[in-house]
């Protein structure tokens, strides 16, 4: 049975049986990444962005007479911004080559061009069975980043400390955790716009950054509503007061026990002083000391970006996987999925 399906209304036994789905997926597919808790697993799936929205549905076991619930074999979600939607699609291993996988992206497809959406996307781990899943429904490969992943056991504490003092003279960092003080929102929104201006933030278009204030502040917002943690890490121009660098880490409730790092940035005209290195220095120094459950953190970096890929060697993280992003028009996407069911 597939059915639409609302995270803020689900029974306590079906988000267990989502979870449960979820952990045997990544241990078939990513079995060195750590397994998901329930904690904040319902925000995680429901809270969003102000003008976008999530719609989700679930494949479900038939249960029997009189019987609990039947199990959650398989899960699709689509998030609506900006002009394209996003999936999510989950089905457990032993559900796997049945079809139900196509059923639920054909349903979430649909709801996408019914909404008016031109195209959909998706993003997909290099080495899984997802890649031939998508391409085989007709997605195009669109952007590819390498995963890197630093085991905090690895790290050379010394060295890192080291590295978190060797800014040039006429800046100073400032952690933040939780999320900046408002008399740093707008100097952080220029620090990113600027960034991309020069096209240096490789974001992909299914995970982009907020580069306007108050888009800054919903984002954050946001992320807390879900469940993660962020912590900001700023290099601040001593004579301006203008944010010079930053980088983001956040710790997901979901998986306390392994970090995401989103954005490192150092602003045009303030580099060559060392700011990129001593900022993630320094926040791998603060995450040591705020998460003590914290044993890895994750990145993501286009294979381009090759001066962030040095700086990350040298603080110890090693590449993991490719992490693709796929696209396709929806209404091509869905001409071709009806033809199939006829």
């Amino acid at each position: 049975m597939v059915r639409e399906w609302d995270p803020r209304t689900a029974s306590s036994a079906e988000m267990a049986s989502l979870l449960a789905t979820l952990n045997a997926v990544l241990a078939a597919d990513l079995p060195d990444d750590p397994p998901w808790r329930e904690t904040s697993l319902r925000e995680y799936l429901s809270e969003v962005m102000p003008g976008e929205r999530r719609i989700s549905w679930v494949a479900q076991a038939e249960a029997a007479v009189d019987g609990p619930p039947g199990a959650i074999l398989g899960h699709v979600q689509v998030l609506l911004l900006g002009d394209i939607g996003v999936l999510e699609v989950l089905v457990h291993p032993d559900a796997r080559r049945t079809g139900l996988g196509r059923t639920l992206v054909q349903l979430a497809a649909r709801r996408t061009y019914q909404e008016g959406f031109q195209s959909v996307g998706v993003e997909v781990v290099g080495g899984t069975p997802a890649m031939a899943f998508f391409e085989a429904l007709g997605f195009g490969r669109d952007y590819v980043e390498t995963r890197s992943v630093l085991r905090l056991a690895t790290v050379d504490w010394t060295a890192v400390g080291a590295m978190a003092t060797g800014i040039g003279t006429g800046y100073r960092i400032e952690f933040c955790p939780g999320g900046p003080p408002d008399d740093l929102i707008e100097s952080y929104a220029r620090a990113k716009a600027d960034s991309r201006d020069v096209g240096d933030v490789g974001d992909g278009e299914l995970r982009p950054s907020s580069y306007d204030p108050q888009r800054l502040r919903d984002s954050l917002d946001c992320l807390h509503r879900r469940g993660m943690k962020p912590y900001i890490v700023f290099a601040i121009h001593e004579r301006t007061g203008e944010v010079a660098g930053l980088t983001e880490v956040v710790v997901p409730a979901q998986h306390p026990t392994r970090a995401d790092q989103y954005d490192t940035i150092v602003v045009p005209e303030h580099r060559g002083y060392g700011i990129d290195r001593a900022i993630k220095a320094r926040m791998l120094l603060e995450l040591r000391a705020a998460e003590p459950e914290l044993t890895e953190v994750q990145t993501w970096n286009a294979l381009a970006n090759e001066a962030m890929l040095a700086v990350n060697a040298e603080l110890g993280y090693r590449p993991d996987r490719q992490w693709c992003e796929y696209g396709a028009d929806v209404a091509e996407l869905v001409h071709r999925l009806d033809a199939r069911t006829r």
